[in-house]
């Protein structure tokens, strides 16, 4: 897509034919008005810049970056290698800066199949803002990525060079199997380490990601494997859409999980002879999940260190999903840790989260308030040398 600007013309003897005009043309040129200018295309934003390596501080490195712009949300996370000692499970990374933000680019994508003039304005205020957080950090190492909308968008290319053309960032459409490795790998560390294998599941906006974790066989303690994975177009804005997501009867509910739970069914039978000890548990990352946790906690606010790395037995995760149920719209609007932007997507991914927990059954679930950008900025840093993995790929 081409992007113009319009500009005024000032006309200069409007009511006398101009060179080449008939009497009739400029008559109608006087009757109609003003003419305006054919449209010209506005000079594109320049490409943005990492800082120089050379500007890097001697002590503390490389400044790293990675953005992520889902179907619902935009989310930055500027970060440095870890270097004190761990003051939590798997903590590697040391934040400068982060931002967040809700920007809907999926709204409407199922009905229309393209993304809306409205979800990319939202969308690119919001880039314009992790560019200028990028430029005043620093940033020498980056990874900027769109996933769900972008891939499935008729027009997703077409947005992604124009926020080339208007911010100066450069976005890389990952594909589904990159995905489940970010969000595998940026939460990874919170896996029970006396556990032989775990299902990390990944609820978005417009796709939902499940990875089978599991350690090699009489190897106990031995890293993490990613064995299996999938990536569903299911998500919580997609869902909301078809079913509805302000006023959810417990009709309405059910219907939304016995869809996820199909959704999910080839999955989990093809999982159903993995190992399972009794340590088996699921590990979730997404706005759903942590969510859910603040409901469980009682939260009058929001509390990453609270909920982050944070354990739900299999009854809490029932009592706070009813809890949320119980609420009406208004009621999940005003709960701070869900929020007017939140409000009517939350069911649905408890939907999704019931199915989970159906066809996956365990009797925990850990929580974690990290996931793709973390996973981006561990693999930046390993390849750097910066920090040392402790995760396997096959």
């Amino acid at each position: 897509m081409e992007i113009v600007t319009v500009r005024e013309q000032e006309l200069i003897g409007r009511d006398q034919p101009a060179e080449g005009e008939g009497m009739v043309e400029a008559a109608q040129r006087a009757i109609l008005g003003a003419a305006v200018a054919p449209c010209v295309p506005s000079p594109p934003v320049p490409k943005f810049a990492l800082s120089p390596p050379t500007h890097c501080d001697r002590d503390e490195g490389h400044v790293y970056a990675a953005l992520d712009l889902g179907t619902n949300n935009c989310r930055l996370l500027i970060a440095r290698p870890e270097r004190r000692p761990r003051r939590r499970d798997g903590e590697m990374l040391r934040v400068v800066d982060a931002f967040s933000r809700i920007v809907r680019l999926g709204e409407g994508l199922g009905r229309h199949g393209r993304i809306s003039e409205e979800a990319i304005e939202r969308t690119l205020k919001a880039l314009e803002v992790c560019r200028d957080k990028m430029q005043a950090r620093g940033v020498t190492r980056a990874r900027l990525v769109a996933t769900q909308a972008c891939r499935g968008a008729e027009n997703g290319d077409e947005f992604i060079s124009r926020v080339l053309h208007e911010t100066g960032l450069e976005l890389e459409i990952i594909d589904r199997e990159t995905e489940a490795r970010f969000a595998a790998r940026g939460c990874g560390a919170l896996v029970d380490r006396d556990s032989e294998s775990v299902l990390l599941f990944d609820i978005g906006g417009g796709s939902t990601e499940l990875v089978w974790l599991a350690r090699p066989p009489a190897e106990p303690g031995a890293p993490l494997e990613l064995r299996d994975w999938t990536s569903l177009e299911l998500g919580v804005v997609s869902l909301a859409e078809h079913f509805g997501g302000k006023s959810v009867s417990a009709e309405t509910f059910k219907a939304m999980t016995s869809f996820a739970r199909d959704a999910l069914a080839p999955f989990a039978r093809a999982m159903a002879g993995r190992r399972r000890c009794a340590r088996f548990h699921l590990l979730g990352t997404s706005g759903t999940v942590t969510t859910l946790a603040g409901v469980h906690l009682g939260l009058e606010r929001y509390d990453r260190w609270r909920v982050d790395g944070l354990w739900m037995s299999n009854e809490d995760a029932s009592r706070a999903i009813a809890r949320l149920r119980a609420m009406d719209f208004e009621a999940r609007v005003a709960n701070g840790c869900i929020g007017p932007q939140r409000a009517d997507l939350v069911l649905a991914g408890c939907a999704i989260f019931e199915a989970i927990r159906e066809v996956f059954p365990a009797e925990r679930t850990r929580i974690a308030d990290r996931g793709l950008r973390e996973g981006m900025l561990l693999e930046l840093m390993e390849a750097d040398g910066a920090v040392r993995s402790h995760w396997e790929r096959p």
